[in-house]
């Protein structure tokens, strides 16, 4: 399953992401710079900011900087990762910056993670969060 990352919201779409690998199912998410988080803006940066500044930068935890890595290690906290079922599911979990050239047809989205759905007008996006954190584009 492909899902098309634009304007969804990162949690809806990190437990539907999260059910199907625990299914079985291999699943790829392209445009991961574009998903929402939802909520104030300043509370969360600074609750990012603080994440990455927490522990001793050589042994972690490690908050990484690629949206495509941000949203891999919030859905690998809805998993399971500790059990063997859990790190297969894992593995099955694919996220891209951007479209790769081979999954650019047969991507989809899912409608109960739309933006537009959330009377709520308050977000960021994934790649904001990420470039606060000093993520650079190239």
């Amino acid at each position: 399953m492909i899902i098309d990352g634009n304007n969804l919201i990162l949690g809806r779409v990190a437990t539907f992401a999260a059910k199907k690998a625990l299914l079985g199912e291999k699943v790829d998410i392209i445009n991961c710079e574009n998903i929402v988080i939802t909520g104030n803006k300043k509370d969360i940066i600074a609750k990012y900011k603080r994440k990455k500044t927490m522990g001793v930068p050589s042994k972690g935890p490690f908050q990484p900087k690629k949206p495509d890595m941000f949203v891999r290690k919030i859905i690998r906290g809805m998993l399971p990762y500790k059990q063997p079922r859990g790190r297969d599911a894992f593995e099955k979990i694919k996220c891209y910056f951007g479209v790769p050239g081979s999954l650019k047809e047969k991507a989809a989205t899912i409608k109960t993670a739309e933006v537009d759905k959330v009377p709520n007008l308050n977000y960021i996006t994934v790649g904001k969060v990420c470039e606060v954190l000093g993520w650079q584009r190239k």
